[in-house]
C-alpha cells in the first residue's frame, strides 16, 4: 500500500509546522530575561511571590557564582569566604555571619526571586536551616545574595539572612 501524492504532502506541512513552530518558540524564550512567570500569589511576610518559572534558556552564570558561594559557606569556610569583606565597614557583619552560619547551617536552598538592577542582580532563596548543630529539628527562612558584575565576572557582594 502506497501513499498518496496528497498524504505525503500533508505529512510534509505538518512537519514543517511543526518544526517552525519549535524554532520560533526557541527563538522566542532566547530573547526572555531570566524569569518567565511569577505567580499573583505573593508570600504575605516578604512579598515574594510563591513560585516563579524561570527560563531554561537563561544565563546561569550570575547562579553558579551565587551558588558556588552558598556551597562554600555550607562546608565550613566562611572566614576564608568573607576575608576580603573585613577591610571595609563590613568587618563586624562577616564575623555576624560567620558566627551565625555555624550555629544555624544551611542545608538546602532554592532559588525564590531574581531581581535585576543593573549592574546587580539580587537572587532571593528559599533555605532550611538547622535551629541547632547536632539537632534534628531544622526551620525555613528566605536569604538573599547580591552579585555584581566585575571585569566580567559575576562576584558575591553581600549576602543577607535572619537567623
Amino acid at each position: 500500500m502506497g501513499f498518496t501524492r496528497i498524504q505525503i504532502g500533508i505529512a510534509v506541512g505538518v512537519a514543517a509546522v511543526l518544526v517552525f513552530g519549535f524554532l520560533g518558540y526557541i527563538n522566542w524564550l532566547s530573547n526572555q530575561g531570566p524569569v518567565l512567570a511569577r505567580s499573583e500569589e505573593r508570600d504575605t511576610l516578604t512579598g515574594l511571590p510563591v513560585s516563579i518559572r524561570m527560563n531554561p534558556l537563561r544565563d546561569r552564570t550570575i547562579e553558579h557564582s551565587a551558588n558556588k558561594f552558598l556551597h562554600e559557606l555550607r562546608d565550613g569556610h566562611c572566614d576564608d569566604l568573607l576575608s576580603k569583606w573585613e577591610h571595609d565597614y563590613r568587618k563586624k557583619y562577616a564575623h555576624f555571619i560567620c558566627d551565625s552560619e555555624a550555629k544555624h547551617p544551611l542545608l538546602s536552598w532554592e532559588l525564590a526571586e531574581w531581581e535585576s538592577k543593573p549592574p546587580l542582580t539580587i537572587l532571593h532563596y528559599r533555605g532550611k536551616r538547622l535551629t541547632d548543630p547536632g539537632q534534628p529539628a531544622t526551620y525555613k527562612e528566605i536569604f538573599t545574595v547580591t552579585t555584581e558584575n566585575k571585569d566580567g565576572q559575576w562576584v558575591v557582594t553581600k549576602y543577607d539572612a535572619m537567623y
